[in-house]
């Protein structure tokens, strides 16, 4: 195990977390760094547009 600190977003608060905190259900990551956790959300949301793109073209061909 790492002694290196994991971060988690938490999306109920809107806070970034320093280890789990909270609920799994409430919380995304773990993110290597503390800026990373903070941009958690818009990294799901691009993630998930580049998802559903590639769904799209794989349906279109």
């Amino acid at each position: 195990m790492s002694d290196k600190p994991e971060f988690w977003f938490n999306l109920k608060t809107q806070l970034v977390e320093i280890g789990p905190q909270s609920l799994s259900l409430d919380r995304i990551g773990p993110f290597p760094d503390l800026e990373s956790a903070k941009a958690g959300p818009e990294a799901i949301i691009a993630r998930a547009k580049a998802l559903r793109e590639e769904d799209r073209k794989e349906w279109e061909d």
